[in-house]
Order: C-alpha cells, then sequence, then structure tokens
C-alpha cells in the first residue's frame, strides 16, 4: 500500500492510522507545489486533485479524503478496534467527529498560519478556530480520546490537524482538555513511529 504524502500536511492523518493497524506503508513523497514525485512523475496522474494525501491500494484503486481513507483502512482490520462497525450508533458518531475535524478544524487552522492570506480573514479564522476548539473541549471532559477511553479513527485525523497549531501559534494552554488530548496523542507509538518514519523518509 503506497501513501503519497508531503510532511507538516493532513497526510499524516492517514499515516497514523496505519501505524495503528499494524500498515507499514510505502512512503512516497509529494512536492505540492509543483505537484510532481521526487522522481519528476507528474503526481497528477494518480491523483488528478493534485493534493495529498492519496492511498493507492495494491490492485491500482485510490482514495484521496482523510476521512475515507482512515474508516476503509479500520474497516479493513476490524480486529483493531479503531472503529465501530457500520450502521451502529457509534459510527455515525465517529463519522460526526471526522466531519467536524474536517470541515471545522482543518479549514479554520491554514488560514491563520500560510502566507498570503489577508490580515483580515486571518482574524475571521481564528475566531472560528476559538469556538471550535471551546467545543472540543468541553467534548473532551471526562475523556482521553474523542470517543471515550479509547483511541479511535477520529483521533488519528485530530492528532494531525492539531500539529498546525505550532506555526498558527495558538495557545492551547486556553484550552486545557484539547492541550492535554494532543499531549496524549503524540505520545502514542503510532504518531511517533509516522513521524520516524516520515522524517528518515526525507533524510
Amino acid at each position: 500500500m503506497k501513501l503519497y504524502y508531503t510532511k507538516g500536511t493532513c497526510s499524516f492523518a492517514p499515516h497514523i492510522a496505519m501505524r495503528e493497524l499494524g500498515i507499514e506503508p510505502e512512503l512516497v513523497a509529494v512536492n505540492l507545489m509543483e505537484k510532481k514525485l521526487d522522481d519528476g512523475a507528474n503526481y497528477k496522474a494518480h491523483n488528478p486533485k493534485g493534493y495529498v494525501p492519496y492511498v493507492e491500494m495494491e490492485d491500482g484503486t485510490g482514495l484521496s479524503e482523510c476521512g475515507v481513507i482512515i474508516q476503509y483502512l479500520a474497516d479493513q482490520h476490524p480486529e483493531k478496534g479503531l472503529i465501530p462497525a457500520a450502521g451502529t450508533p457509534e459510527r455515525y458518531k465517529v463519522m460526526d467527529w471526522l466531519s467536524f475535524i474536517g470541515s471545522e478544524l482543518h479549514k479554520n487552522l491554514p488560514p491563520i498560519f500560510l502566507p498570503g492570506i489577508p490580515d483580515d480573514y486571518r482574524d475571521i479564522a481564528r475566531n472560528r478556530l476559538g469556538v471550535r476548539l471551546s467545543y472540543m473541549n468541553d467534548a473532551l471532559e471526562d475523556k482521553q480520546y474523542l470517543m471515550g477511553a479509547d483511541f479511535s479513527a477520529p483521533d488519528c485525523y485530530a492528532a494531525a490537524i492539531l500539529n498546525w497549531t505550532v506555526p498558527a501559534k495558538v495557545d492551547l494552554s486556553a484550552y486545557p482538555n484539547v492541550a492535554a488530548y494532543y499531549e496524549r496523542c503524540c505520545s502514542r507509538d503510532s504518531v511517533k513511529a509516522a513521524h520516524a518514519a516520515e522524517e528518515a523518509a526525507a533524510a
């Protein structure tokens, strides 16, 4: 299984999921500015959308959206308990969290720190993010992870996106439950292994 990735992006989310599931992907680095691979090949020949992540299966088919990739991977390894069974109330709660992370955290963090964003829009994004982090902080009260005591699919996505609070200079101490949660996620072997693999691939 190939994971087309770029360091520091949301492609870290499915990488975490893979490590949780015992999958060691073939990492393929992508230059997002040029839409090229290290060998000069056109990345859009693999993923016409031109962004990461992209997971390519053994049969050549692929998926390109974080929330869907994570669900797919977890569904292939139900014995790992990373995601509830399809059709259950718990599964819909997982999907709810994945959608929230994708539409509310993923979309509001980059405008805070990426270059070329008008200052007034940065302020709007920062204010929106604060509201979303407050909600997340309340939801994590008395919980280890988003779904309760156990690390699960949405935590893979959240851990990756919360990495961006560093370049965005978001002070998570204002959201103590989120801060503790993020630290908890970062301490997991899967997160450390994914980070180490990407560092080694770039060396």
